[in-house]
């Protein structure tokens, strides 16, 4: 049965992508810690980390680390949070966020009600820094991925 990323992915649910390579996706949160709080999804419905093969799992982390960098740029903060749990959704994914403080690593202070316009304005931040970054070919415009 196909995973809640996996109906991301093929646009049966909308997400506001802003990567998208031949191994993996990422996407903003609908329940953010910060603004940009970003997963990096393996395209492939593998249940965890320790089942993804090496080169796999090597992709995630590089994309993870590309990702938070733009996102430290963009926020201008000083750390980039990364979580890798996976019991909420059986489907590969990294979490990357801008951080401020160690308060910005509670998962149980999510913000919520975040408006449509925020997660859209978060969404072109991130897609416009990491074309700056030089990414363009891997950053696609706004609504579901093409194909």
């Amino acid at each position: 049965m196909a995973t809640l990323f996996t109906k991301i992915i093929t646009g049966k649910i909308p997400g506001r992508f802003v990567w998208s390579d031949e191994t993996c996706v990422a996407f903003l949160t609908i329940d953010p810690l910060t603004d940009g709080h970003t997963m990096v999804v393996s395209r492939e419905e593998i249940e965890q980390w320790t089942d993804a093969d090496p080169a796999t799992w090597s992709h995630l982390q590089r994309i993870a680390h590309i990702i938070g960098r733009a996102q430290q740029a963009e926020w201008e903060a000083p750390r980039v949070g990364m979580l890798l749990e996976g019991f909420e959704v059986p489907h590969l994914h990294v979490h990357t966020w801008p951080a401020y403080s160690g308060a910005d690593f509670d998962p149980h202070a999510v913000m919520r009600d975040v408006p449509d316009e925020r997660f859209e304005e978060a969404a072109e931040r991130l897609r416009t820094r990491l074309r700056t970054d030089g990414h363009a070919a891997n950053v696609p415009g706004p609504g579901p991925l093409p194909g």
